[in-house]
This record gives C-alpha cells, sequence and structure tokens, in this order.
C-alpha cells in the first residue's frame, strides 16, 4: 500500500525539520577572555544595575548558534592573565576573545615591543603577556579563531562601590605611557599574526568627549556642585571622602563611570564582534 499524497506531504515536512534542526543546533563555542569589562556581563549588581547586558549578552542574542564562557576577571592586567594562565581552567572552544590592556596601562606594566613577542620573553611585558596567552589558545585548539580587541579609551574613573578606588583618564600619560600605545600594540600583535583586531580605542563613537555627558563636581569657587564636561573636569578635585559620586544616572554616556561601557557602549562592542561572529 503507498502513501497518500498528503502523508507524503507530511514526510517531507518532517524531513526537512529534521535537517534544519540537525543545522540550527550546531553551537559555536566562544571563550571571552577579559578583565572588568568581561567579568561585567554577569554582575550587573556590581554595576549599581546601572547596565543590563553586556557585549557577550548581546552577541550570543543576535547569533544565538554562539554559547559564551566568560573569563573575565576583575581588574587583571594581561600580565596577571599570562602569569597564571594554567589555572584560569581554559576549555577548547571555537572562537577566543582577548580583551586586555586598560589595567596594565594603568598599572604602569611595562609595554615592550614585538621582539619580546617574537622571542616569547614572558609576562614581564605587555607584547611578551600576548604571546603567553595566544600560545595557550592555540594550545587548546590549532584550529580556533583568535579575536584581538583593543581597550577603549577612558576618563576619570571612579567606582561606583568605593569611591576612593579612582583614576585619571587616557588623556595623559602613566609612568610614561600612553594607552594609545597599548592599543597600537595589539593591533601590531594582530597584524603580525594576521588575526582580526577589533579597535575600539580608534572608534569615534567611543572617543572621549563621548564617554561620559559630564562629571558632576564642587566649583572649586563657589563651592557649589556643577555639571562639567569632558575635557573642562580635567583639573577640577574630587574628594572620595566629602563629594558625592560624579557620575549621576543622567551623566551616563558610552560608559557609566568613565571606565566600563553602558548599556550603549556594550551595544557599540557587541556590533563589532557580531559582524566578525557572523563570518
Amino acid at each position: 500500500m503507498y502513501p497518500t499524497k498528503g502523508l507524503k506531504k507530511w514526510l517531507l515536512c518532517v524531513v526537512l525539520i529534521g535537517i534544519l534542526s540537525s543545522f540550527s543546533t550546531e553551537k559555536t563555542t566562544w571563550v571571552a577572555l577579559g578583565d572588568s569589562i568581561t567579568y561585567l556581563n554577569d554582575h550587573q549588581n556590581e554595576t549599581g544595575n546601572r547596565v543590563t547586558k553586556g557585549y557577550m549578552t548581546m552577541v550570543t542574542e543576535q547569533l544565538p548558534h554562539i554559547q559564551y564562557i566568560n573569563q573575565g576577571h576583575n581588574g587583571w592586567t594581561a600580565a596577571r592573565i599570562a602569569e597564571k594562565i594554567e589555572s584560569l581552567n581554559l576549555v577548547k572552544a571555537d572562537v577566543y576573545s582577548v580583551f586586555l590592556g586598560t589595567n596594565d596601562w594603568w598599572g604602569g606594566r611595562p609595554l615592550g615591543t614585538l621582539s619580546d613577542y617574537e622571542n616569547n620573553t614572558g609576562f614581564g611585558t605587555l607584547y611578551g603577556s600576548f604571546r603567553v596567552i595566544i600560545n595557550k589558545l592555540r594550545s587548546l585548539n590549532p584550529d580556533a579563531k583568535i579575536i584581538l580587541i583593543t581597550p577603549m579609551q577612558r576618563v576619570d574613573f571612579v567606582y561606583i562601590a568605593n569611591f576612593k578606588n579612582n583614576a585619571y583618564g587616557s588623556y595623559k600619560e602613566k609612568k610614561g605611557q600612553m594607552l594609545e600605545q597599548f592599543a597600537d600594540a595589539i593591533k601590531e600583535i594582530g597584524k603580525h599574526e594576521r588575526l582580526p583586531v577589533v579597535d575600539l580605542y580608534h572608534d569615534k563613537k567611543l572617543g572621549l568627549k563621548k564617554l561620559v555627558k559630564f562629571k558632576r563636581l564642587k566649583d572649586p569657587q563657589t563651592g557649589q556642585y556643577k555639571n562639567y564636561a569632558y575635557p573642562d573636569f580635567i583639573e577640577v578635585p574630587f574628594n572620595p571622602d566629602t563629594d558625592e559620586y560624579p557620575y549621576p544616572v543622567e551623566s551616563i554616556a558610552m560608559t557609566y563611570d568613565g571606565l566600563h561601557p553602558s548599556d550603549a557602549g556594550y551595544e557599540v562592542i557587541s556590533r563589532k564582534l557580531v559582524k566578525l561572529m557572523k563570518k
């Protein structure tokens, strides 16, 4: 007995659904290695709930076949990641992203040169640290795609949970080094290794004037609070013991605290990553 025409159509639909389902369930594993900007994706409470989604969540919402593993380490440098690389429990993945460098700059870690990378001199410099990290990722999966992400520019940072934890922005040098040099070093490593680089530092949407709308500080002349836009706030003092938090909610732009991205900032990052990961 042969199936009817209607039954044939039904069977064909079942087969097609099965084939399509097999494709849709094929997952891509992404390990995101980074500092607090990565870490905060899954710790919104530590932003005072000013952030609702980080860049990894945004990427995987648009590319649901990708599942991420958050290897963000709050406050860590590339040097510390490299030093502790064997104890981080990194796993084999299809894609790795490395988003580091801003804490190396602020911590005064030596930048080094490309020869430190080429000669694998260890985690004493940024270049050497990236060699250790990339070597480890390649040992886990030689066929994995590795994406490098440069640090963003930053204005004056004040931690929302501890005002004494603050730092000036990348508009001036720290220990004789500019943050842009660290971004350029990561770009040079990417070029040397033929790895894609997401250059956040030179993205105009994340420029210094767009990171916060203002910083609320006491006018030294009147003692009254005043909203200062960048760069007017650079020389205005902030006293963490007596002053109010200088970044009220209405000051939020691409960052919520001068350093860490807001939802809008994470959206800029995620768009760049989605464009790469679609490939």
